[in-house]
């Protein structure tokens, strides 16, 4: 049996609890071989199990950050074939932390070699998550990674404050807290 078969068969019997998403976490950060298969299951569209795959993924990337970065293009490019809500939250999280640790970096050599290609496909991801009817967190995930991405896309800072302006309203209280809270530093 391939690797990713196994690890299809394998994220089975991986359930929400901390403890079990660990535990597979760990199995992948001790064989990093297997971060490739896992991306390709967690990206995978209409795949019942990519649900979990997303989960371990979020957890492998922020116990090491650097095993996603070999695997930055495909990772941009299966983000619009997610669709389950359960897969929006942590890549909406992990695309958050790139953002993060590319514009807040001190050292440039620990930066994420994201490329013009990469930012761009962050932001169209970011912006449908934003605008489509999702729960709070990946819309604040995708905002936080908008005024981050902002930076380098000028353009990114009107139309995110026109959204958060649109939806401001109608958005629940976490949803306007977070909108607050950049409409505030939005130019």
């Amino acid at each position: 049996m391939d690797k990713k078969s196994q690890l299809k068969k394998d994220l089975e019997y991986i359930d929400a609890t901390r403890k079990r998403r660990g535990e597979m976490a760990s199995r992948i950060l001790e064989q990093p071989g297997l971060f490739g298969p896992l991306l390709e299951i967690a990206l995978e569209e209409d795949n019942p199990i990519g649900s979990r795959a997303c989960w371990i993924l979020e957890f492998v990337f922020k116990a090491s950050p650097v095993l996603l970065y070999p695997h930055l293009n495909p990772f941009v490019e299966g983000l619009h074939k997610v669709k389950p809500e359960s897969s929006i939250r942590p890549l909406a999280k992990i695309c958050e932390l790139l953002t993060l640790a590319y514009y807040e970096s001190k050292n440039p050599r620990s930066r994420p070699p994201l490329t013009e290609f990469h930012k761009e496909g962050l932001i169209e991801a970011c912006f449908d998550w934003l605008l489509e009817a999702q729960k709070i967190a990946p819309k604040a995930y995708s905002m936080q990674s908008l005024y981050l991405l902002g930076q380098d896309f000028p353009w990114v800072h009107g139309e995110l404050r026109a959204v958060l302006e649109r939806h401001y309203a109608s958005g629940s209280p976490g949803y306007q807290a977070r909108a607050r809270k950049l409409l505030e530093k939005l130019p």
